[in-house]
């Protein structure tokens, strides 16, 4: 069955969703995001388009983008398949590293705009990972301090400058509805030693590190499947993440 084409923008706006492949994180350290971030400048300077809010988030990205020159595809192509690069490289990996295709939406009118930044923006502290202004990977402090990538200038004259964007963005009210990704419920260590004892019968999570490496693969993969992160298994077994993540 063919792909439906992507329904196209008058005002050249997209929200972007690039998700790792089977839900797997596309960034382990603060060094991915910062490559992350110097790529998509990198092409942004390259493919004249805009880049008015980002938010980096473990295993997906948001990026709301305006891309006049209809370029869409070749400009995500670019930015993923230069960020893969590096990543199997410094990982030792092969394959793919996003989904097969990245979702998009058109953002065609001021409100659904200002709704769609506030709700990039929101994305650590409804994932509890940290408060809006306080999350290093988003856009947010380029709004309420000095550009470095984001295009603020909209969103800003549409508000009325930074302090109204903060506390729009603040705003909680549960109505914005745009793409997103469903995410894994996050495993307390305590929780994820307990599958580990009774789905292998093993009493202590470190002895996976020294079995034959054929098996310990075979573990390896079986708590991904069961939720774990890397960096737990890594952390619980004493096995290297590198090593986990190739696995």
């Amino acid at each position: 069955m063919p792909r439906q084409a992507r329904r196209k923008s008058q005002s050249g706006f997209y929200h972007i969703l690039l998700r790792g492949i089977g839900q797997q994180n596309i960034f382990e350290d603060d060094e991915d995001n910062e490559r992350f971030l110097q790529t998509l400048k990198r092409y942004q300077d390259e493919m004249k388009f805009e880049t008015h809010a980002y938010c980096l988030m473990g295993n997906h990205v948001h990026l709301l983008l305006k891309d006049t020159n209809d370029e869409l595809d070749l400009i995500v192509k670019k930015l993923a398949g230069s960020y893969a690069y590096y990543f199997n490289w410094k990982y030792e990996r092969t394959g793919h590293l996003f989904q097969d295709r990245f979702k998009s939406e058109v953002v065609d009118d001021d409100s659904y705009y200002l709704a769609l930044i506030r709700y990039i923006h929101q994305n650590p502290q409804k994932a509890t990972i940290a408060l809006v202004d306080e999350y290093l990977w988003s856009s947010y402090q380029e709004y309420v301090e000095k550009e470095k990538i984001a295009n603020t200038h909209l969103a800003l004259e549409l508000l009325g400058g930074p302090e109204q964007f903060a506390a729009y963005v603040k705003e909680f009210d549960n109505l914005d509805s745009f793409l997103d990704v469903q995410t894994k419920e996050n495993l307390t260590d305590n929780k994820a030693i307990d599958i580990i004892k009774k789905k292998f019968k093993i009493n202590n999570a470190l002895c996976i590190s020294t079995m034959p490496v054929e098996q310990r693969n075979k573990v390896i993969k079986r708590l991904k499947e069961e939720g774990l992160s890397i960096r737990q298994i890594s952390r619980l077994t004493g096995v290297n993440r590198g090593t986990v993540l190739r696995v």
